[in-house]
C-alpha cells in the first residue's frame, strides 16, 4: 500500500512506524473499530505530513491523531 503511493523504501519505515503508533492509540481509545484493517484516512494524513517535510515519527503520529480526531465524520 505504501509502495503504491510512491514512497521510497527508506521512508516507508518512518511512515509505517508513525502509522503504527497512531493506529494503536486510536484503536485502544475506540476511535478505530477494526484492528485488522488499515485506516486509509489516518494513513493519508501521515503521508501528507511526510511529504510536507515532517520526518519525525512521533510528531507525525501525534499530528495525525489530532487531525483524525478533529475531522468530522470519521
Amino acid at each position: 500500500m505504501l509502495v503504491e503511493r510512491g514512497l521510497q523504501v527508506r521512508n516507508v519505515n518512518i511512515v509505517g512506524e508513525a502509522y503504527d503508533i497512531a493506529a494503536n492509540y486510536l484503536r485502544r481509545s475506540g476511535e478505530i473499530p477494526d484492528p485488522n484493517a488499515v485506516n486509509e484516512t489516518l494513513l493519508e494524513i501521515i503521508v501528507q505530513q511526510f511529504y510536507a517535510g515532517d520526518h519525525n515519527k512521533i510528531r507525525l503520529a501525534n499530528h495525525a491523531i489530532a487531525r483524525f480526531l478533529a475531522a468530522p465524520g470519521i
